[in-house]
């Protein structure tokens, strides 16, 4: 019977096929790059098979070696898993916590969370990740970041992840109210081709959905301004520069004062289910179900709608 896998050849190759090179793997994992060469050598005699090819300057993984890399990636999380729940049980509070959200939920979502948080975990080190959609899904695979409190991903995608409903949204134009579109209580679909759009930047999954909802419409988004802050958003609909698209609950304090008005983009509601997301088959430290249940708690607060359609 062969012996385990050495865990300092498997973090040794995990570096080097994240990073692709022995230099930067090297100064990853504070080594030298014929201590990385060493590890990996000794791993393929190991295992018995080419993991890795040379390709000039870069590494490029084997067919064996992508394969080899899922249960390495696998492996190496159960152990920090392990870890982590031996340092619960002997340092209650202590710890960490790891959470990627957008900009928005940020704002609006995780401060209160947060100073909730604290109360019960005061020593626990807690570390943020701002980032759109699809860079929180990517720091999630690659186990830079704990959950993420993210808009629902489409299905193929989702079958990663375990994905805990917070609540709904939807996405509507929001206008100055001297605007047309304001004082009639709606957008006429003759009038939406023509008007400058004002929407979030153009790599994020809401634009995407925006994109993917006027072009089942059948309509041509022309005149577009992209921006990458919802606050800047905003700012230009206030002056009257277009429309913007954006969920009520994030220009909640602008419309309630009347200095923005809120008209829905069409007959058909364009809907974003947000939620707490983690690999799945991962087992959640107690310190993140406590996270997970306060951001529960926290958007029934806010009074957003809940995710079967109930505040």
């Amino acid at each position: 019977m062969k012996p385990t896998l050495d865990s300092r050849q498997l973090h040794a190759f995990a570096a080097l096929a994240r990073r692709a090179s022995f230099t930067l793997a090297a100064k990853d994992l504070f080594l030298t790059q014929s201590a990385v060469s060493h590890a990996i050598k000794a791993l393929e005699d190991d295992v018995g098979c080419r993991l890795l090819d040379r390709v000039g300057r870069r590494v490029m993984l084997t067919q064996a070696g992508e394969q080899f890399l899922r249960h390495t990636e696998k492996i190496l999380r159960e152990m920090e898993a392990a870890r982590a729940g031996l340092e619960t049980l002997t340092k209650w509070g202590h710890g960490r916590l790891r959470v990627g959200a957008s900009t928005t939920a940020c704002q609006h979502i995780l401060p209160t969370v947060l100073r909730e948080f604290r109360q019960s975990y005061p020593k626990c080190v807690i570390r943020i990740e701002p980032g759109d959609h699809s860079h929180q899904l990517d720091l999630l695979r690659g186990g830079q970041i704990d959950l993420a409190l993210v808009v629902e991903p489409p299905t193929p995608v989702l079958a990663e992840f375990t994905f805990v409903p917070l609540f709904q949204d939807e996405l509507r134009f929001l206008v100055a109210p001297l605007h047309p579109w304001a004082k009639a209580g709606r957008a006429p679909r003759e009038s939406i081709e023509g008007e400058t759009l004002v929407l979030y930047n153009k790599s994020s999954y809401t634009f995407r959905l925006v994109n993917d909802y006027f072009r089942e419409e059948k309509l041509t988004l022309a005149n577009v301004i992209e921006l990458g802050s919802m606050e800047a958003i905003k700012e230009l609909v206030k002056i009257g520069i277009g429309a913007g698209v954006l969920a009520p609950w994030i220009a909640r304090p602008e419309l309630e004062s009347g200095m923005l008005v809120s008209v829905p983009l069409g007959p058909r509601k364009l809907r974003r289910y947000w939620g707490v997301a983690h690999l799945k088959g991962r087992r959640l430290a107690l310190a993140e179900e406590t996270f997970v249940g306060l951001c529960v708690a926290v958007s029934q607060q806010l009074g957003l709608e809940g995710p079967g359609g109930a505040a």
